[in-house]
Order: C-alpha cells, then sequence, then structure tokens
C-alpha cells in the first residue's frame, strides 16, 4: 500500500463535509454549512494551503457561533490559511503548522488530521464541536491535479 506521504501531494477540491454526532444525527456548521466550495494543496516541498467558502454568501452567518474547538474559524462564511505540513505515515496523520489564517487567532495553531487517499479521493477525519455539540467532521476531497 502506498505511503500517505506520497499519495497526499497534489490539489483537491471538496466533495463533501458531513459533521454527525455519536448518535449518529448530522449536526451542519452554520458558517461553511456542509456544501462549500473548497480547494486544499500539498506540495513535495511541505507547504500546504486552504481555502473554504459557503457556496450561498447570500445571508449573513454569526462568526462566533461558527467556531469550534480542534478547527479554524470562518468570517463571513469565508476561512482560509497556510502553512507547513509533516505526514506519520505508520498513524495516517498529517499535522499542520499555521503560518497565515483569515483569522488571527488561528496564527501558529497546530492541527492534526487522520487523513486516507484512496486512488484520488483523500478522506479526512477529525473530532471538533458545532454549537458546542462534540461531532466527527469527514471530509471527502477529490484529486483534480498533480
Amino acid at each position: 500500500m502506498p505511503k500517505l506521504s506520497e499519495t497526499l501531494i497534489g490539489t483537491w477540491e471538496l466533495r463533501s463535509r458531513i459533521d454527525t454526532d455519536d448518535a449518529g444525527v448530522r449536526r451542519p456548521e452554520p458558517s461553511l454549512g456542509e456544501d462549500p466550495v473548497a480547494l486544499l494543496i500539498y506540495d513535495r516541498g511541505g507547504n500546504f494551503a486552504a481555502q473554504f467558502m459557503r457556496r450561498d454568501r447570500s445571508t449573513v452567518v454569526d462568526d462566533a457561533a461558527a467556531s469550534g474547538s480542534n478547527n479554524s474559524r470562518a468570517i463571513g462564511g469565508y476561512d482560509a490559511y497556510f502553512g507547513t505540513y509533516s505526514v506519520d505515515d505508520e498513524n495516517g496523520t498529517v499535522t499542520q503548522v499555521l503560518r497565515g489564517a483569515l483569522s488571527r487567532e488561528n496564527l501558529g495553531m497546530t492541527l492534526t488530521r487522520g487523513m486516507t487517499v484512496i486512488d484520488d479521493t483523500l478522506i479526512i477525519r477529525l473530532q471538533t464541536t458545532v454549537n458546542g455539540v462534540a461531532v466527527t467532521r469527514e471530509l471527502r476531497w477529490t484529486r483534480v491535479s498533480l
């Protein structure tokens, strides 16, 4: 089986972003929703960049309610950050250190995510909160370029 450090490289487009609580009930996060537009880029030099945008930005979103633990904070239905990353192939995790972020409180933040690449699909799972409720977030991405 190929190593995550080898298969992660590329540009990824978000296909789905689903939050579920321990009972399996979907808990959509309000700032970006379940269907944001997003790109995620990992290069061979250990750099990454991510941008997320709420698909429908015609309504005002309460930024304060959007923040969650173990996650960056979107502002006005938009989130963006970049930095460096390292891969732990043995544990299937990627650790990202944010050098730049839309929300200044996220500068320097370290985020570790469980990741799996199957062909041209990247699956990311993390624990966070939505409106104070613990959820598991699963993001599915499709590789759009190397």
